[in-house]
């Protein structure tokens, strides 16, 4: 896309990737609006989202940039929130950043930014690389994932890095977040903890979770216990999924992905399941994302059932 004299609204999270977005786009002659999305958060809880706010409204400052501020919070605590705790009740895995992509990041701020005439939204996402985080957009509707730029998704973080301070942005020497803002400082464990109790281990593990030297490989909600082995117990082929989030013109993938970070496994979609080539290294969680990619494309995704 050619972004002169585009009105483009950049998420700005108040992180380098998104700081380095907009400031891209400023210098090839897009009109720029930083935009942060505000969620929802527990009382009592740590969370910086204030701090954040203020990092970005400093690097739309910096760039000279209009600055505005999207409250987000209920979307996000019904599709967030309110999703990853009725999973987590009902013994799943849930994918909460896939949710928080779908109904806030290009949910919620797509309609707004549209409502606001602009003519394309953009993020700081990573969608290829070593930062790759495609994984967790393949739930995000077509028509709004292609009308979004990604100023340094074919980029390595260090290449950002290096473009941050080559821009004298504010956040150049910024880590990177944590993920989930509702999170701040504290586990998902203490989280759940809180909100589902803490005498119930089927509802605080997930499958595959290392637990005393040991892994998660079942769990009963009812009675109130966890299967654990020595092993990871993989040896299955099939995936199944529903809820299939389809990019491509026909739901054919060569490969796919079903935990972040794990590796890309060859083989095939056979219906409502994904046919691995070779057994699999450990069992898939039911709830948690499975990712499907042709020639290193992404092409859909489901959430998994077994």
């Amino acid at each position: 896309m050619d972004v002169r004299g585009k009105k483009i609204f950049v998420g700005l999270s108040g992180g380098v990737d998104s700081a380095v977005s907009a400031a891209l786009l400023e210098r090839a002659g897009a009109r720029v609006t930083g935009v942060f999305i505000k969620g929802w958060y527990p009382p009592e809880m740590p969370c910086a989202w204030a701090e954040e706010r203020r990092d970005a409204m400093r690097v739309a400052a910096h760039l000279h940039i209009p600055f505005l501020t999207l409250d987000a919070s209920a979307e996000y605590k019904r599709s967030v929130i309110d999703y990853l705790l009725s999973e987590y009740r009902a013994g799943r895995t849930p994918n909460p950043d896939v949710m928080c992509n779908k109904e806030v990041k290009f949910g919620a701020f797509y309609r707004f930014a549209k409502e606001m005439g602009a003519d394309a939204i953009a993020m700081g996402h990573y969608r290829r690389g070593e930062k790759d985080q495609s994984y967790f957009l393949w739930a995000v509707p077509k028509d709004v994932l292609n009308a979004t730029i990604f100023p340094v998704g074919e980029m390595e973080k260090s290449e950002v890095r290096s473009l941050a301070k080559v821009f004298h942005l504010p956040v150049s020497e910024k880590k990177d977040s944590q993920g989930i803002c509702f999170l701040g400082s504290v586990s998902v464990k203490e989280f759940l903890e809180k909100e589902l109790g803490s005498d119930n281990p089927a509802l605080l593990y997930t499958i595959g979770q290392k637990v005393g030297g040991k892994y998660v490989i079942g769990k009963d909600v009812e009675k109130k216990e966890i299967t654990v082995s020595k092993t990871r117990a993989g040896g299955a082929r099939a995936i199944g999924f529903i809820d299939a989030n389809w990019f491509a013109e026909s739901a054919t993938a060569t490969e796919a992905q079903y935990r972040y970070r794990g590796p890309r496994i060859q083989g095939r979609i056979d219906k409502g399941s994904f046919m691995s080539a070779n057994p699999l290294p450990d069992l898939p969680a039911p709830g948690q994302s499975v990712v499907f990619y042709r020639d290193s494309e992404l092409v859909g995704g489901g959430i998994i059932t077994v």
